[in-house]
Formats: C-alpha cells, structure tokens, sequence
C-alpha cells in the first residue's frame, strides 16, 4: 500500500493539544477529521521536527514543523454494483440520494450485495478519497429496506465525521410522510391516557420514550419508560381520508434518530403505518367509509407508507446550508388517489 506525506507548519496561537492543532491547521483538502488524526498520532505516523509523537495531547508550540504519513485509502472489501441510483446532490465531500423502497443501505447477514453501499461505490468509483483510511462511503444514518427517500453518506473523511456529529447533536432536519391508521387528534381521549403520548399547540403529536430491542422478537424494537435509549417523534395531519376518517396522511419529524423510530411511535399511539408488516398490523377498515376496492389497496399495501421527504443539515466542510425534499414516489401518491375517491 503506497503513502503520502503532509508536511506543514504550526500556525499561530495553536490550540493546546496536537489533536486539535492538527485539526485546525492541516489542509481541508487532505480530509482528514480530527479522530482519523488521533488514530495517526497514535499508530506513530505523526513527526514533531523530526521526532516521533504518541500522544494526541502533546502541547505543540508555533512554527513547529509536523510531518504526517497517511496510508492511501484501502479498496473495500465491499464490491461494487452498477445499481441505479437517483441522485439529488454530490459534491467531493457528500452524496444525497433518493432512496426508493426496497434497497438495503449497508450489506448484512442476509443482505450481502445489491445494498446501497454497492451502488455507491461503483457510481463515486475514485471519487472516495477514504472514511477511515478505507474507500468507502461513509454511512452516517439509515432508513429501512421498504422506506422511500432522502439520505445523505459522507464521501470523505472530513465529511463524515462532520455529519456524524450534527446526527449526534440531532441539529439534522429529517421531515417523513406516512399514512396511517386513524388520525392523531388531541381531542381523543383514548390518545390522552397513553402514556409518553402528549399534544403540543397546532395539534402537534409528541411522543416521548425509550427505545431498545424487543425482549423476544429481535427483529423489532419496544417503547420503554426505564432503560433503552432516549426518543422523541412529532407528527402532524396532513389530510384524512374518509367519512368518518379512518386514515391519515401524516408528516412526521424527528427529534432523535432510533431503529424503527416512527414506525414503533406511531404504533405505540395506536396509529400504525398502512403496510407496516411488523408494527402496522392489518386493520380492518369500516365499510361506510371506505369501498372494498379502496379497502382492498389499503390492506394490500406492499410496504409501510414512509417517505423520508426532507433532509437539511450544514454542509460539514463549507458550512453551507443544505435543505432537500423529494416527492412521495408513485405507490404511496397512486394509494392517496385512491383514497380521494374512497367508496368507488
């Protein structure tokens, strides 16, 4: 594996531990965070004038002469997969894509190839300068297999752990529409003895638990109030559908980001997603509102109705602010048509 060497002078006032110096004054073009330069400091790859330093907190003085040795970006042990890929925004640093329904993000047991991961890496091809000092694209969040939208992986090192940090910080805007069972109203008061379920002005769910893996089911994840971790959903009616309604379409943000976030809230709220096969279940729908072909699509519905419609986030090398929306994909906007005529 071939390498190459930054060499660079300290520049004035410098920050007191090496980590953060080198953060600050090695060049943006090289893309290289601050933890991808600890891990260098610690391997030995980091000179002072000539001598070799081991800790990232050496207080390093102005004018002092650093050389790096940085080991060019491994391939992946990932291939790469000519798969299409509907892209909304690419720079040297970040892709944003459209995901539709069906594709896994990152390979897993049982999803070893035809990810998103395989279709990155064979459109960015050289593009990747490395995450990690491995080529590859840097996967920062996910969304599920069956939900459609917007998704933004790191090209760069730089990148990704700048984006993992503001997903850390929850400083990431992440809008969703769904259609679900029922509609969410502070008026119901079913709604109001649900514990973790409470309404803020203009009708705005908030749903406030834990999360952690399902005790017996592992493919699912349970609401908590002791334990699991930290999860805040709010959703808003769209538009219902119905004479009573019966459906709703729903936007839905984010606070924090958890496994299955939106698909388990809602469910814990007793509005769970039309399609969902794990927490949505399949209702029945009251005849008078609804007819049995409007019925039928409903239950035969092939995935849950999730669309990550809005992402928005600073750009992690320029700072730019970078807001995105994509619009729901055909089989979630064929179900709404239906749904406007629903007895036919």
């Amino acid at each position: 594996m071939g390498t190459r060497q930054i060499e660079l002078q300290i520049a004035a006032a410098p920050p007191p531990r090496l980590d953060k110096a080198l953060s600050r004054d090695v060049p943006a073009e090289e893309n290289l965070s601050r933890t991808r330069l600890v891990r260098l400091i610690e391997s030995g790859a980091v000179q002072i004038d000539g001598v070799d330093v081991y800790d990232p907190k050496f207080k390093v003085s102005e004018g002092a002469t650093v050389q790096i040795t940085v080991a060019e970006a491994e391939d992946s042990h990932i291939g790469p997969e000519d798969i299409p890929l509907v892209v909304v925004y690419e720079d040297a640093d970040l892709i944003v894509v459209n995901k539709p329904a069906g594709i896994v993000v990152h390979p897993a047991p049982g999803s070893p190839n035809g990810t998103l991961v395989n279709a990155l890496l064979h459109h960015c091809g050289d593009d990747l300068s490395g995450v990690g000092g491995v080529k590859r694209p840097g996967i920062v969040h996910r969304i599920d297999k069956e939900t459609s939208g917007l998704l933004v992986v790191a090209k760069s090192d730089a990148a990704h752990h700048g984006l993992a940090a503001q997903f850390e910080a929850h400083s990431v805007e992440r809008y969703y529409r769904a259609i679900c069972y029922g509609v969410p109203d502070a008026n119901d008061p079913r709604l109001r003895g649900i514990k973790g379920v409470s309404f803020e002005p203009g009708n705005i769910m908030r749903l406030t638990t834990q999360l952690a893996r399902h005790k017996t089911d592992r493919q699912k994840q349970a609401v908590l109030f002791h334990g699991g971790r930290h999860a805040v959903t709010r959703a808003r009616v769209v538009e219902t559908f119905g004479t009573p309604a019966g459906l709703a379409l729903v936007e839905c943000w984010l606070e924090t980001g958890r496994t299955h976030q939106i698909r388990v809230h809602m469910a814990h709220a007793g509005h769970g997603l039309v399609g969902d096969p794990v927490y949505g279940g399949k209702r029945k729908l009251a005849g008078r509102s609804f007819g049995d072909k409007t019925a039928d699509a409903v239950q035969t519905f092939p995935r849950q109705a999730l669309h990550a419609a809005i992402l928005g986030f600073e750009h992690p090398v320029s700072g730019e602010i970078l807001r995105f929306e994509a619009e729901l994909p055909d089989d979630m906007k064929n179900l709404i048509a239906r749904l406007h005529d629903p007895l036919t």
